[in-house]
């Protein structure tokens, strides 16, 4: 995260980068698996997905992340969380 505060960068924002790349990392995964693998990464990478909300959150609740930016990154997130929802429920 490149536009946090000096005190925050190197704590919460190195974990926020390290999920969203584990997440990215596990939805490319899933597209080269079959089936059960699929759904086991697929899981896997909507509870980081989850994990990325919240600490997302805490980073805009200690005003490292401005407002703006919070809500443009949740409305990606939320939308990212409802494909891979529909794509765990097809492959259920």
């Amino acid at each position: 995260m490149p536009n946090f505060q000096k005190d925050s960068r190197y704590t919460i924002g190195t974990k926020i980068d390290s999920l969203f790349l584990e997440t990215i990392e596990l939805i490319i995964k899933a597209s080269y698996s079959d089936k059960l693998e699929k759904l086991i990464s697929l899981k896997n990478a909507s509870v980081k997905l989850d994990l990325l909300k919240f600490f997302l959150q805490i980073a805009w609740e200690i005003k490292s992340l401005d407002n703006k930016k919070y809500i443009l990154i949740s409305e990606k997130l939320n939308e990212i969380g409802k494909m891979l929802g529909g794509w765990i429920k097809v492959l259920k």
